[in-house]
């Protein structure tokens, strides 16, 4: 599914910037001169799920995976936040998968994981990504210079976010809300 909405994807694209050597997808992934496969970063991914630093999810659709949400940077003691990014095909955009994904994402980190505060941080371009923290009402906190290493370069993001006290109903209720 990433191979095949590649172009639809790159240019949100998180990268390293110790890893980042040049613009293909191999190319960006070359480190010390060996390349992660995708079975070593799944290990990964699972291995900091059961730290319980990071959550990542599939998103399938008729018997197919069109996207994903992770939940990263879980943090507990005095923060309880988590930041979620999240990503979909270019076929199943624009119809409501996202929004609905990430609501019960949310209400997941809330109600099960005691998360009190979740971010998530946009490239100002991104009208998709950004359409989707508009839709489930996230609050806008402004802009992040040079937040984050998207697509080989330092990008500014605009940081959005909710709390426990603003969503005491949940996040999924709300959106269901706005179907009627």
């Amino acid at each position: 599914m990433r191979n095949a909405n590649r172009d639809w994807l790159q240019p949100w694209e998180a990268t390293s910037p110790q890893r980042y050597s040049g613009s293909t997808d191999a190319e960006r992934w070359k480190h010390n001169n060996s390349q992660i496969t995708f079975k070593q970063f799944l290990r990964s991914l699972n291995a900091q799920a059961r730290q319980g630093v990071m959550l990542p999810w599939a998103i399938e659709l008729d018997g197919q995976i069109v996207g994903s949400i992770t939940a990263a940077s879980i943090t507990y003691g005095s923060l309880h936040q988590a930041s979620i990014g999240y990503f979909i095909s270019k076929q199943a955009a624009g119809r409501g998968i996202m929004p609905t994904a990430v609501a019960m994402a949310v209400d997941y980190l809330l109600w099960y994981r005691s998360i009190h505060r979740i971010e998530v941080n946009i490239r100002p371009e991104n009208h998709n990504s950004l359409r989707v923290a508009e839709k489930l009402g996230f609050r806008d906190e402004g802009i992040r210079k040079g937040y984050l290493h998207i697509n080989g370069k330092w990008a500014d993001h605009r940081a959005f976010a909710l709390t426990s006290e603003e969503l005491p109903e949940g996040l999924l209720p709300r959106l269901r809300a706005t179907w009627i």
